[in-house]
Parts: structure tokens; sequence; C-alpha cells
């Protein structure tokens, strides 16, 4: 009860309109972009394999693919087109500047273009990185009011520099690792999981929460197709701009949560940690590999099966065996960026490497089990 002659503080109404925007219009938002995301990426999916296929757009076998009979390619124009509309359903209820994010987006749109036409025709490797250049560009200008990954460490013209050519190695990393059935679907979709539980509790920015939610349904939605045995692929139509989408987000992530008091509740460098820690088998099995044909002298822009994933299935462990281990690695590295990164980032760290570093040796050195028929493709 108020003292007497005192100022009465106004009753709280249950129904205000904070609280009805946090127990029903934001799960209502948050489901509409979900449902978007796997719905549009699940119908048009479908649709593209019944399109591409009577077109004849086929990812033919070779001598250093995965699979054995032709397969759609280019599943990945359903899966852009899930997340760019997942994406806007969340920004248009924005309220903030969202120029940033149209631009990446536009762009992520152009680079998709660009790299259909290599799906379709081939592009020698030149034009190919320059639409990536142009891509990543946009995103620079707009990390130089605030710093790349390396803003504590580095001088901005550095810090820029170094951020673009890491971002310009996630993309190509993430389209060489897409090799067998499921694999990028499945990376995807754990990013994007991780993602989302760390911006939902404030440990990296809560606008990530709309894109990593819709990285996480499109995903879904494609898997339904490409899982083992996969009736499309995503090609690079797919891969390269989702790549460059998450290279974003990942960047973004990295710049820390403001907490209260416009303190830091995640700093950068526990923000850096996190978005390594996400990815880290890709970057992994992608690096190591490129590292050891580059000792060996042999053309890294030639196709082969040198990652340790390829590895695992000319070993004999199937498809969705692979797939399988790497989401359990993958929720062993959520965990720990969830409970370590935010106060023991060099711990954090080394767990995450041990946690790859046993899935690399099981998939390159442990006896394998015979793969089920239907996993053999």
């Amino acid at each position: 009860m108020a003292r007497a002659g005192g100022p009465k503080r106004p009753a709280r109404q249950p129904g205000s309109i904070v609280e009805l925007n946090l127990i029903i219009i934001e799960p209502v938002r948050l489901t509409l972009v979900a449902a978007a995301g796997f719905l549009v990426a699940l119908v048009g999916t479908g649709l593209l394999v019944h399109y591409l296929t009577q077109r004849q757009v086929f990812d033919q076998p070779n001598e250093r693919s995965s699979h054995s009979i032709p397969t759609p390619r280019g599943g990945g124009i359903a899966v852009l087109a899930a997340i760019l509309i997942a994406w806007f359903i969340g920004l248009a209820q924005s309220t903030g500047d969202i120029t940033a994010e149209l631009i990446i987006l536009g762009a992520a749109v152009a680079l998709g273009f660009v790299c259909f036409i290599d799906d379709l025709r081939g592009l020698r490797a030149l034009p190919r990185l320059l639409a990536q250049c142009a891509a990543v560009a946009p995103g620079l200008w707009f990390l130089a009011g605030r710093g790349g990954l390396f803003s504590d460490f580095l001088p901005l013209a550095l810090d820029l520099a170094a951020t673009g050519f890491l971002w310009l190695w996630f993309i190509n990393l993430f389209n060489f690792m897409d090799g067998i059935d499921g694999i990028t679907g499945v990376e995807i979709a754990m990013i994007g999981v991780g993602l989302a539980g760390l911006a939902a509790t404030g440990m990296i920015p809560v606008t990530l929460l709309d894109p990593a939610i819709a990285l996480t349904a499109a995903a879904l939605g494609f898997l339904v197709w490409n899982w083992r045995p996969a009736r499309i692929f995503m090609g690079d139509v797919g891969s390269i701009p989702v790549g460059y989408l998450i290279g974003w987000l990942l960047i973004s992530a990295a710049q820390g949560s403001p907490g209260q008091n416009d303190g830091m509740r995640v700093g950068a460098n526990e923000g850096l940690a996190i978005s390594l820690m996400l990815p880290a088998y890709y970057l992994a099995d992608a690096t190591i590999t490129l590292v050891r044909r580059l000792a060996k002298r042999e053309n890294i822009f030639q196709a082969h099966r040198q990652h340790f994933y390829q590895q695992a299935i000319i070993r004999g462990l199937g498809h969705a065996t692979v797939c399988r281990a790497i989401i359990l690695a993958n929720v062993g590295l959520i965990a720990t960026a969830w409970v370590l990164a935010t106060e023991h980032s060099g711990p954090a760290l080394a767990l995450s490497a041990v946690i790859v570093a046993i899935l690399l040796l099981w998939m390159a050195r442990w006896p394998a089990a015979p793969a089920k028929p239907s996993e053999v493709r």
C-alpha cells in the first residue's frame, strides 16, 4: 500500500502491450518465420525435383563423386528463397535500421544468380571469385563503423582485410563441403540452432534470432528431399549464397551482445570464440584438407575426395551415419558455446577442438561397419 500523501504507483496491467508482445505476438511471429522457411523449402524443393529432372539438370557421377546415379542439382534455389522469405517476415516487424540486412540479402540473391549460371554452364574460377568479392564488399563497408572479427587486436584496415579474407574462405569451404547426402543441410540447421539459442538467451545480438530460425527451418525443409538417398542436390546456387549469409551472421555474432547499463554481456573476444565454435567441424575439415593438398603441391581447384567425410564414405560408412555423427558433434559444440564461452572462452575453444578432433579421427581412422544398403548411393 502506498504511503498517505505519497504519489500513487500506477496499477500493473497484466494485459500490458509489453506482456502481450512477449506472451503472444512474439511466439506467433517466430512461428511464422519458422513455418515460412520450412514450407517454402519443402514445397519449392519438391517442385524443383520435378522441374530439374525434366530439364535434365543433373549432377553426373564421376570417379571423385560420392554418388552413383545422376541426381538433379539446383535445390539451393528453394533453400535461398525460403531463407529470404522467412528473413523478410522477421524484418517486417523491425523498428530499427535494416539497410544493412537488405543489402546483404540483395547481394546473396545476386550471388545466387551467378552461381546458378555456374551450375548450368560452368564458370571459370576468376569470375566466381570476383562475384564473391563484390558480395563481401558491402558487408565490409557496413562493418567499418564497428570493426570486424579482430577489432580488438588489429587496426581497422587490417581487421577488415582479415575479416573479408576469412569470409571469402568460409563461402568457398561451405561449397567444398557439400559432397554427400544431407551434410550441408545438417550443418546449416545446426549452426542455425546454435545461433538461435544463443540469441534467445542474449549471448549474441537478439537481432540474429529471426535469421537463425529462418536458416534452420529452410534447412529442415530441404533435408526432407536431400537426406539419404538424396533426390536432389543443393548445388552452388545454394551452398555459396547460404555460406555467404551464414558468414555474415557469424561475423555479427562475433560483435558481442550488449548487457545492462551499456556494458557487454558477451564481449567481442567471447563472441569471436562463439563464431569459431559453431562451424568448427566445417572449418577444420575444409582447412586441414586444403593445407594437406597445398603441402602435396596438388591443384587445389581440381575436384577431389580427400575431405574427412569423403574418406569416411570411401571406408564404407553410409551417408546418414556420417551426418548423424556430425549432428552429435555439433550438439557438443553448441552446448560448449552455451555453457563455457561467455566466461571461459579459452577452455571452450580447447574443448571444441577436442570434439572436432574426435570426429575427424573417427572419419579417417576408426574401423567402419558396413553401410546399410539404404545408405549407399
